[in-house]
């Protein structure tokens, strides 16, 4: 990068942290450069670092979306009669769960919606949705035309958000130079290459409800539930709805509009659970272990509960059910039938270089899973 280009892009750090917001355009040319890897290592660390500090704006992720998007990611068309979803976290909460949206995913598959993923190994967290997904054998570095043939006959898929298959100009470099929460959290988990119009996103604090589903309507979702759930005492936040205390949400309805709301678990009829029931175990194998046990219908406990209520604002998205009460119910009836199992065998199978590896893999961690 020339010395004046070096400049300007400084000037624009130094806006940033002084706490003055740049525009969609200024976010789309910043992040360009970011791609291209034009600014010295320290300028794009500090970029990220003062856009985080300041708090992003609808407009600067939005454009930030539009740089990865059209410069770092490939294009793929699932060939699907129903409308593609897609449901993931930003990471950046302040309390760290286990990997909610990933089981709810496989529930909402085995409803028949079609689960376009795409997600990223841990950043802020222990456990990443493509980490324990390749601990259960889906094959997460595979080349995006098996996750296409995975959408199309398993009806789920997952495109890993670091593999430079999916992003092979740049976006594989910065995660993995980071360890702290970036616009990236939410800009690049958007840049998904089956570009779904339906999605339940959890974002890491209540203010960003609004913008985030800002964003989501301006890159031409349908419809989207943005989430973001708390804890009993309201101190801490997570990017899932909550069964421990309230959960607030952002509606994109289809007509543009965005309609907020809130509920507790009470008004859902599901009992309050605790912290530490939730919580991270900050280990892989342990927390694959016991997920299989939840999708298996051993685990009825409050880790079920939060899953189930995850699953449902998908189903209630998709309008297969009329409340998310409804949909809650429907998650825990096709548990319990057996069909996410099911699904996630489905899966293993569909998503991969090697199913027979893959579900080999699978079937050995169930039956931990069903012994413990």
């Amino acid at each position: 990068m020339c010395a004046e280009k070096a400049k300007e892009f400084g000037s624009v750090i130094t806006r940033l942290i002084q706490s003055q917001n740049i525009t969609r355009k200024e976010a789309k040319a910043v992040f360009s450069e970011i791609l291209r890897n034009e600014p010295s290592p320290m300028n794009q660390g500090a970029f990220l670092a003062a856009l985080a500090a300041k708090g992003e704006t609808a407009e600067e992720i939005a454009g930030s979306w539009e740089a990865i998007y059209e410069l770092d990611t490939v294009k793929v068309n699932p060939e699907t009669e129903l409308p593609l979803v897609d449901n993931s976290g930003t990471g950046m909460d302040s309390f760290k769960t286990f990997n909610i949206s990933t089981a709810a995913s496989i529930i909402a598959a085995a409803n028949g919606i079609r689960m376009a993923k795409h997600g990223s190994r841990a950043i802020t967290s222990y456990c990443g949705t493509i980490d324990i997904l390749e601990e259960l054998g889906v094959d997460v570095e595979c080349h995006p035309e098996i996750v296409k043939k995975s959408i199309e006959k398993a009806g789920i898929g997952i495109f890993n958000g670091m593999s430079p298959q999916v992003h092979p100009q740049a976006l594989g470099r910065i995660l993995a130079q980071i360890s702290f929460g970036t616009v990236l959290n939410i800009a690049a988990s958007l840049a998904n290459p089956a570009l779904p119009q339906y999605g339940v996103r959890g974002v890491y604090a209540k203010e960003m409800l609004e913008p985030v589903a800002r964003v989501m309507k301006e890159i031409g979702y349908k419809k989207a539930l943005v989430v973001h759930g708390v804890t009993e005492d309201g101190t801490l936040g997570m990017d899932e709805a909550s069964n421990l205390g309230e959960t607030f949400i952002a509606e994109l309805k289809e007509d543009g509009s965005i309609l907020k709301y809130s509920f507790t678990p009470e008004d859902l009829g599901i009992k309050r659970g605790r912290k530490e029931e939730i919580a991270s175990l900050n280990n892989l194998k342990e927390e694959t272990i016991r997920m299989l046990a939840l999708l298996n219908g051993k685990d009825w406990g409050a880790r079920s509960d939060i899953v189930c209520l995850n699953a449902a604002l998908i189903v209630y998205l998709m309008n297969q059910v009329s409340t998310i009460r409804e949909g809650f119910e429907k998650a825990q009836e096709i548990i319990a039938a057996g069909k996410a199992m099911e699904k996630l065998r489905d899966w293993v199978a569909a998503q991969n270089h090697n199913p027979e590896k893959g579900l080999a893999r699978l079937e050995k961690l169930t039956r931990k899973a069903l012994a413990g």
